[in-house]
Order: structure tokens, then C-alpha cells, then sequence
């Protein structure tokens, strides 16, 4: 029976790591789609409100969400970039200190495990067998909460962030090409998703789905609104 449970929590552990950094990559990559409705979507009605013509308010869609996904993928990669700068440097850090100092490490493992509640015997045989095992490793874990085999890349950060927000700036201009009632079919689909968004983000975040929707909507609504007026009051037609 304790061999079953044994195997059963060494396969559980790494499935619930992998999952959970799915789970972020999904979170990071709807937050991203939501950014390219609400901020295409402005740009979209606001030339719509001031002018009637397909092609200046296609023409105002792509470059917005060429410009955003530009942005969004250089702002991701500089960020991750220097966490993952950061994260090489400590490695290298601890690694230098394990080769120096390892009874100093040992002892500072040790004083880690006792911290969180083990008693002096356990947590010293925890650390011992922890160092036999994969010394850097071990101190990555327990000081840092590093795995060296798993940093962020930052390309494939920036990836994600152009994809995801250009897959949420399309709604707003595909909903543009349609010529009777643009800027309400604009609307009910950009409130469509980001109803979906908000959804899926409350639930992958374990929020209340009401809240979160209401709230991303309401927002929507507000920038959409804004940029209708402006381009409403700066253009020289009405709706098309």
C-alpha cells in the first residue's frame, strides 16, 4: 500500500508541475487576446464613427494589430529576457557557492527545511539526500524556486504574446467587413469575446465567472464608447 501511494504521488508531482505551467502559458495567452479585441476593436470603431470607407477602416485594423502584436512580443521578450538573465546569473551564483562552500550549503539547506517545520534529524537527512542526489538543484528549489531545466524562453514568450493578441484583434476586423450595421455587428462581436475570455479566464483562475466577464465587458463597452465619441466628433461622416 505505501509503495502505491509512493509511485502514485513521484507520477503525480511532475504531472501537476507541467500542468500548471500550461495553465499559465493558456492565462498569459487569453489575457493577450483580450488586449487585441478591446484595443483593435477602439481603433476600428473609432474610424468607423468617423468615416464610412472599408478600406480606411481595414486599412486602420491591420495596422493596429500589426503595431500591438509588434509591441506586445517586444515588451514580452525584453521581460523575459531579463527574468531569464536573472535566473542564469543565480544559477551561476549557487553553483560557484556549492563548488566553494558546500558544507556552508548543506548547513544552509538544512536550516531551510528546518524553517519550514521539519525536525533537525529529518531536515538534515532531507538536505543530505537532496545533495546526493542533485545538489544544485536542490538549492535552486528550496532557496530560489528555479528549475535550470525549465526557464522561459523568450522567444517563444513573444510568440505566444503576438499570436494571442493578434487572434483576439481579428474579431474586431473581420466584423468590420460587414457593410449594413458595421459598428453594431463590431460590437456584438467584440462583446462576444470578450465574454469568452472573461469566462475562460475566471475559470482557469478559479474566480467568479460573473464578476470576471461583467467586468471585462463593462470594460469593453467604456473603451468602445470613448473611441466611437472621439471619432464621432473628429470625422466628417456619420455611421456607415
Amino acid at each position: 500500500m505505501a509503495e502505491q501511494i509512493g509511485e502514485g504521488t513521484h507520477e503525480f508531482e511532475p504531472h501537476h508541475d507541467a500542468v500548471g505551467d500550461r495553465l499559465n502559458w493558456l492565462r498569459a495567452g487569453v489575457l493577450g487576446a483580450n488586449d487585441g479585441l478591446i484595443s483593435t476593436a477602439g481603433i476600428v470603431i473609432g474610424v468607423a464613427a468617423a468615416t464610412g470607407e472599408s478600406s480606411a477602416i481595414l486599412t486602420a485594423g491591420i495596422a493596429g494589430l500589426t503595431a500591438g502584436a509588434v509591441s506586445m512580443a517586444l515588451g514580452e521578450y525584453v521581460s523575459v529576457s531579463t527574468q531569464r538573465d536573472t535566473e542564469v546569473a543565480l544559477i551561476a551564483k549557487e553553483r560557484a557557492e556549492l563548488r566553494e562552500m558546500p558544507d556552508d550549503e548543506l548547513a544552509e539547506l538544512e536550516g531551510i527545511y528546518r524553517a519550514k517545520g521539519l525536525s533537525p534529524d529529518t531536515a538534515r537527512r532531507v538536505a543530505e539526500e537532496l545533495t546526493a542526489h542533485d545538489p544544485l538543484q536542490a538549492h535552486l528549489d528550496a532557496e530560489l524556486g528555479i528549475d535550470e531545466d525549465n526557464l522561459t524562453s523568450p522567444i517563444a514568450a513573444a510568440v505566444s504574446s503576438a499570436v494571442s493578441f493578434s487572434a483576439g484583434a481579428a474579431i474586431p476586423i473581420l466584423a468590420a467587413l460587414v457593410h449594413t450595421q458595421r459598428i453594431l455587428v463590431i460590437v456584438v462581436a467584440v462583446l462576444a469575446g470578450l465574454a469568452l475570455t472573461g469566462y475562460v479566464s475566471a475559470r482557469l483562475g478559479d474566480a467568479d465567472v460573473r464578476r470576471a466577464t461583467a467586468r471585462v465587458v463593462v470594460g469593453g463597452l467604456i473603451a468602445m464608447a470613448v473611441t466611437y465619441a472621439v471619432g464621432k466628433l473628429l470625422g466628417t461622416t456619420g455611421i456607415a
